[in-house]
C-alpha cells in the first residue's frame, strides 16, 4: 500500500488498519512455517505496510505534542 493512503486515513482508520496488518502478518507468518505461503514476498511487503503505519502514527503524535507545547 502507498503512503499516500495511510496519510488520507484518519487516526481511527489507521489504528484498526494497523490492527489488521499485524492480524494478517500473524497468519501469514503461520503459513510461512506450514510450508502453505504461496509467496514469500507477502511477508516484506506486509512488515513494510505495518512499519509505513506505525511512522505515520508516531509522527502525528509528534505533532500533536509540539503543538500542546507551544501552546
Amino acid at each position: 500500500m502507498k503512503f499516500e493512503k495511510f496519510r488520507d486515513m484518519s487516526g481511527d482508520e489507521l489504528d484498526r488498519k494497523l490492527e489488521d496488518l499485524k492480524v494478517a502478518y500473524m497468519k501469514l507468518r503461520f503459513q510461512h512455517a506450514t510450508a502453505q505461503l504461496d509467496s514469500p514476498a507477502k511477508l516484506k511487503n506486509t512488515r513494510r505496510d505495518i512499519a509505513k503505519a506505525m511512522t505515520l502514527i508516531n509522527q502525528r503524535k509528534a505533532e500533536a505534542a509540539k503543538e500542546t507545547t507551544e501552546i
